[in-house]
């Protein structure tokens, strides 16, 4: 949890603030604190907009916006505001190590989603490219041993989801995202938990219409031989690499393990046809191509 305090008294005699600090943060049993002392930033309102977290790897939220679940429509929606994005973020991987290993898998699953779907976008440039793939290769040699705790590989999670949050905040997100978030407003599946789900299935429907990049990404997870091998077989590496790290990691691989039953179906289908994201695939995507895909993942 981050702690935000700030004092803005003055004092003539080597004292003031600083004097209220220390019995403070011994009070709240911290370990680490981000001092500020300089009153105008108190006084112009940058203090209020510091913010010292984090403590998990995966939305990359400090370069970016909010997402917020309206409970009474069972919906949840992208929010961009750019007076949402603190001044100066600080990713603390000694945070995320207290986590549980849920809490790293989960937001691991969905950084690597943002890259990959930051990177095949429409939207995608030459910038964000060079920012998503060095991600994804982050994300690939870092995950499993964040996910076991290794404080290295904790660290590197958190710097790769930072990275492709400058990327995917400019250019767009696919339909992963799309129909995650309809699983998470309508049956509370943790975001991360359903980007697992959708990520390597959704990366087979999109295969012919990304290009070279699933060979860029098949050799990011160290596929041997995918800069040379045929393009359809670096594809099919590249969703086969995504899908054994799911595995691996102990994702859910279908919507039943979070909740979801065929009667379901039409109104996720509805929900992540109309998502924001959805538009951002590089392969258009029908409702009832959405549909197909929900069903086949039961």
């Amino acid at each position: 949890m981050t702690h935000r305090m700030i004092f803005n008294q003055t004092g003539y005699f080597g004292r003031g603030a600083i004097a209220h600090i220390a019995p403070e943060i011994a009070r709240r049993s911290l370990t680490k604190a981000f001092i500020v002392t300089d009153p105008v930033l108190a006084d112009n309102g940058t203090a209020a907009r510091i913010t010292d977290l984090l403590d998990e790897a995966g939305i990359g939220w400090e370069v970016f916006s909010d997402v917020i679940t309206d409970t009474s429509k069972q919906r949840k929606f992208v929010c961009v505001d750019p007076h949402d994005i603190p001044v100066l973020a600080i990713v603390d991987p000694d945070l995320m190590d207290g986590m549980p290993r849920s809490l790293k898998v989960a937001p691991g699953l969905d950084a690597l989603t943002h890259a990959i779907e930051g990177y095949i976008t429409p939207g995608a440039w030459d910038f964000s490219d060079a920012l998503c793939l060095r991600s994804i290769q982050m994300i690939a040699a870092n995950l499993r041993a964040a996910a076991d705790g290794d404080a290295d590989a904790v660290e590197q999670m958190g710097l790769a989801a930072y990275i492709n949050g400058m990327a995917y905040s400019n250019v767009g997100l696919g339909l992963v995202h799309g129909m995650a978030h309809p699983l998470g407003g309508r049956y509370n599946a943790p975001h991360g938990v359903a980007n697992g789900i959708l990520l390597a299935p959704v990366m087979a429907f999109n295969a012919e219409h990304t290009g070279e990049k699933y060979r860029d990404i098949a050799e990011a997870f160290g596929v041997d031989g995918a800069r040379t091998m045929p393009l359809e077989e670096a594809r099919a590496a590249a969703v086969e690499a995504v899908a054994q790290l799911t595995r691996d990691l102990g994702n859910p691989t279908r919507i039943s393990q979070v909740g979801v039953e065929a009667d379901g179906i039409e109104a996720l289908a509805d929900a992540a046809f109309a998502d924001v994201c959805t538009p951002g695939n590089p392969r258009p995507a029908t409702r009832e191509d959405i549909k197909a895909l929900y069903t086949s993942l039961l």
